[in-house]
């Protein structure tokens, strides 16, 4: 059995929210075709923002991993490229606080681009602690061929960029605002 699209869902979320009663009784009229609204579940799967961001995160991903997969990169080593492409070095605190990482999820990712000749990892001389990521040619010159990138994910999701944007503005606001939660139950 397979799962519900997400329009499917938004369709169901739909029908489940307005219903027609129509009253057919001996002595009343028929069919007045009155709308009423029924109560809305809280708890209805459809309803819920964080089933739709984990569902719109793990669709939006399965469209970046076939074009990911010929530049050998993973979806999370490719958004530390992109924080490389945009300031190298950085260090690894550094890339974490950028990605929302912990430096246990980033260690990993850290040592495969190196090993795949992309970056490198050297103790800062200041601070023997600070590890510190730096792009090699080979990592500089793969960002050429990762501006693809971007295009594709739209033309292959068939959406507005001017609807992504503001996707995209709703998505921070959400961020935000859960992080500020995050830190002051902190």
């Amino acid at each position: 059995m397979t799962s519900p699209t997400m329009s499917e869902m938004a369709k169901v979320e739909e029908d489940s929210i307005d219903v027609q009663m129509s009253k057919q009784d001996s002595g009343s009229a028929t069919n007045t075709g009155a709308e009423i609204s029924a109560p809305v579940d809280p708890l209805a799967l459809e309803r819920q923002v964080c089933f739709a961001l984990v569902v719109a995160a793990r669709s939006v991903l399965s469209v970046y991993r076939p074009l990911l997969e010929p530049m050998g990169l993973t979806h999370p080593q490719y958004l530390v490229m992109l924080a490389l492409w945009e300031n190298s070095p950085l260090s690894v605190r550094e890339i974490g606080a950028l990605l929302q990482l912990d430096s246990p999820t980033l260690s990993p990712l850290l040592k495969r681009l190196a090993i795949a000749g992309l970056v490198t990892r050297t103790r800062s001389d200041d601070d023997e602690r600070r590890l510190i990521i730096e792009l090699t040619q080979n990592g500089r010159e793969l960002r050429e061929r990762a501006t693809l990138i971007p295009p594709a994910v739209v033309a292959r999701l068939g959406i507005e960029i001017s609807e992504l944007e503001l996707l995209h503005t709703a998505l921070t606001k959400v961020i935000v605002a859960a992080l500020e939660v995050s830190q002051s139950s902190q």
